[in-house]
């Protein structure tokens, strides 16, 4: 059974400038149908293109979705619009000089008219015979795609203005400030500074529009109001090529929003090499759509840990710390998870890219807390994976060895900077039998390149779950033992 297809609604990011706002408005598409062109290189060391249509393009292509736009305008009123039809929520217009006022309205205003949009979407889709229909109203969803602070509009709207609405099946976000801006000198964007509505992006102001008024809940949460696991946050973690910002914000972000400001509370959530817009924009992406594209219509949840069971010390260090000698180490877990067949990252993690894991050996190690890894969907429909019907993908994964600390100075003796703990590609298999149900291939590059090999420990879980092991080792001082633990879930299907 495939996964429902529903209206895409598109709502676009913030425009600092009236210049801006008059560019946006002139576009039909908003960005969505900005492309990119970016290059490789070949095994004959032939540099080729890598076109990357657009999420417009693609959805169209791949998902035959449409626009609405017909005879110069979007479609008529009366006409019932396709179910796989892409709308684009133009909310800049009234700001705009040539179609609006110029004056900005409040973002409260911005998710009144996206819920008058759904609205109006409800009344097309579901009227028959002249009136509306209740058994299609009750069917009726739409999936809302965000760059942006047109994600902090849609919670806006699920957060304050129509609190859960059950109209809206998923939210993707693409670079959205959810726990707002903070500049490298000034901190979080400070609420006396309303020009063209920036305040927007201040905690205080967030607060109120996203109703979450007591301070004990932080503001990146969604109050409640609507499931996280529907919610997708799409993270950027290249802020060198986004020029317009990245001085005030620095690393560890995309260059306009923080890595640690840039996801939803208990979303699901992937990381991508990506700046906040630009050439290598995070919307105008293959990373960035190929996660939309299974989020929406995938069948399959992947969520990856990493259990620690020991982490060993190198032996001068560990004779150090018998002597009583008080030893640090933090340690940095990078990630890359990849799709069989793709040359394209899901989901990246990297310490040259200032966003690897940060593990403490008190919290994950003595106390036993998971180490999360990686959220992924995927698809084993035929229409995904023609010729296999196994879901094939990997998990490239790194442990640094890290600067150690003893007795407060630096520890620098054999110490030889870039080294791991661990490090190889797990390479995995999932696949379907209906008598049997799921199970997990796995083999690692360093004994099998690229091949699965091994059957993972598997267990059966509620709904439809599974859970895998796969023992993560490395018998060196300092090493690390381990357990990789992956659980599946179906989604999309009833």
């Amino acid at each position: 059974m495939k996964c429902p297809y529903y209206p895409i609604i598109y709502i676009r990011g913030y425009a600092m400038t009236q210049g801006a706002v008059e560019d946006t408005v002139a576009d039909p598409y908003m960005g969505f149908n900005i492309g990119s062109t970016k290059i490789r290189q070949l095994f004959t060391q032939e540099t080729v293109r890598h076109i990357f249509e657009s999420p417009l393009v693609r959805l169209m292509k791949e998902e035959q979705y449409v626009d609405v736009f017909e005879h110069g305008s979007e479609m008529a009123e009366g006409k019932r619009p396709p179910d796989r039809a892409i709308w684009i929520y133009r909310y800049y217009e009234p700001v705009s000089k040539s179609l609006g006022s110029g004056m900005r309205p409040e973002i409260e205003d911005y998710a009144t008219g996206l819920k008058n949009l759904i609205d109006n979407l409800e009344s097309r889709y579901c009227t028959k015979n002249g009136e509306l229909d209740p058994k299609l109203q009750e069917k009726f969803r739409v999936y809302l795609v965000a760059h942006s602070m047109g994600g902090l509009i849609c919670r806006c709207l699920l957060q304050k203005v129509s609190p859960g609405d059950s109209r809206v099946d998923k939210v993707f976000t693409y670079a959205t400030p959810h726990g707002g801006i903070d500049l490298r000198l000034l901190g979080n964007v400070p609420d006396f500074l309303s020009i063209n509505n920036s305040e927007n992006f201040n905690e205080k102001r967030m607060r109120e529009y996203l109703d979450l008024p007591k301070k004990t809940v932080p503001v990146h949460s969604l109050g409640g109001k609507f499931p996280p696991e529907r919610f997708f946050s799409l993270i950027g973690t290249n802020h060198r090529d986004y020029s317009l910002a990245r001085w005030a914000i620095g690393p560890m972000s995309d260059g306009l929003v923080q890595i640690k400001n840039a996801y939803a509370e208990h979303s699901p959530r992937a990381f991508v090499h990506r700046s906040h817009s630009g050439h290598y924009g995070i919307v105008n992406s293959e990373e960035g759509y190929q996660n939309l594209r299974r989020f929406f219509f995938g069948n399959v949840r992947l969520d990856a840990f990493l259990d620690i069971e020991e982490i060993t010390l190198p032996a001068n260090v560990e004779r150090r710390k018998k002597d009583g000698k008080e030893v640090h180490a933090p340690y940095h877990v990078e990630v890359i998870g990849r799709v069989r067949g793709a040359r394209w990252d899901l989901h990246r993690r990297t310490i040259d890219e200032e966003s690897a894991i940060f593990v403490d050996y008190d919290e994950h190690v003595r106390a036993g807390k998971p180490v999360q890894l990686a959220s992924i969907f995927l698809s084993n429909q035929a229409r995904v994976t023609l010729q296999r019907p196994s879901l094939g993908f990997s998990l490239d994964l790194r442990i640094q060895v890290p600067e150690y600390q003893v007795g407060g100075n630096w520890f620098g003796n054999d110490h030889y900077d870039g080294g791991f703990l661990y490090r190889d590609k797990i390479n995995l298999e999932a696949i379907w039998d209906k008598p049997k149900g799921w199970t997990l291939r796995y083999g690692f590059d360093t004994r099998t390149p690229n091949l699965t090999s091994e059957l993972a420990v598997t267990e059966a879980l509620p709904d439809g779950a599974y859970r895998f092991k796969i023992p993560v080792e490395q018998n060196t001082l300092p090493g690390i033992k381990a357990t990789l633990r992956i659980e599946t879930r179906r989604w999309n299907l009833p």
